[in-house]
């Protein structure tokens, strides 16, 4: 049984794509639950991951990088954004010694509006030539109405307990929201499609990536082995011949790459088929975002 002090709550990580939100949260809970890439938009969902402690849970979201909305899927990110907003408990504002306001005030504005405690954390110090904290500090503070300021690097893993700290100090006494034994509200079939999304981000270049979706067809778990059919689906069918490669090689490296990732995180042999199919304008059909889950 929980006791009367238990404490319970969400935390929301928002940011502009890549100041390091991932790779943060992939720190904050010890599993590798985001994808990361050192590529922009690569966190397309909302993805929940759980702290379980004898005292505390807290639920961790990962919002995607925030930017104007050019395809209706950019609008779609943006709303997972808004709601971020609204359902937090604690807000961790994550940016960098690199990045301004430039496209977020209105988010800024909301954040600000919003009542909810805001943790500003200002990553990649370990990139830090003179005063360029320093002038970096300034300029959030005076932007953000922020509880606490954490310079970190995530890279380093330098001060990131101190943002547990203070979380932990604005958590709400409350029960736990999700069963202590689970670690993330993701089925599994999720996190098979985001490492293999992640393969095809670090192995292609230019727009190939942001064209691209990864769907689970199968998924079957055996004793021994897990049997995983995925469907790759491209915008055009000039993609399909740059995903697929020269005599099928380059899609054979992105399936290995994967494969062995994947056994690593289910902790078994993994069989796993790639296919490429063409999905005409994915990106810009409310339909078709619907069937990959972009819909709220």
């Amino acid at each position: 049984m929980t006791g009367k002090t238990h404490k319970a709550g969400f935390v929301n990580i928002i940011g502009k794509p890549n100041v390091g939100k991932s790779t943060l949260m992939n720190i904050l809970i010890g599993e590798r639950l985001s994808i990361i890439s050192s590529k922009a938009q690569t966190t397309r969902h909302r993805i929940l991951g759980l702290i379980n402690e004898k005292d505390y849970q807290i639920v961790f979201s990962d919002t995607p990088g925030m930017l104007k909305p050019k395809y209706e899927l950019h609008k779609s990110m943006m709303s997972f954004v808004n709601l971020s907003l609204e359902d937090a408990d604690v807000i961790v504002f994550v940016t960098d010694l690199f990045e301004t306001d430039e496209e977020i005030t209105e988010v800024i504005e909301k954040m600000n509006a919003s009542g909810v405690p805001v943790l500003l954390v200002i990553n990649k110090i370990d990139l830090s030539k003179d005063d360029k904290l320093a002038t970096t500090t300034q300029y959030w503070t005076e932007r953000i109405k922020a509880d606490a300021v954490i310079p970190i690097s995530a890279l380093e893993n330098f001060n990131t307990e101190r943002i547990m700290q203070e979380i932990l100090e604005r958590l709400p006494v409350h029960p736990p929201y999700y069963d202590k034994e689970e670690l993330t509200d993701r089925p599994e079939r999720f996190f098979a499609s985001e490492i293999i999304r992640e393969k095809i981000f670090t192995n292609y270049k230019k727009e190939i990536p942001y064209s691209t979706e990864v769907a689970i067809d199968q998924f079957s778990e055996e004793d021994k082995i897990i049997r995983i059919r995925a469907i790759i689906f491209v915008e055009r069918s000039s993609q399909k011949g740059i995903i697929i490669g020269e005599k099928g090689k380059a899609l054979k490296r992105v399936g290995t790459l994967a494969r062995e990732e994947l056994e690593t995180f289910f902790g078994k042999k993994v069989f796993l088929e790639t296919h490429v199919k063409v999905e005409d304008d994915w990106r810009k059909n409310k339909n078709k975002l619907r069937k990959f889950g972009y819909d709220q």
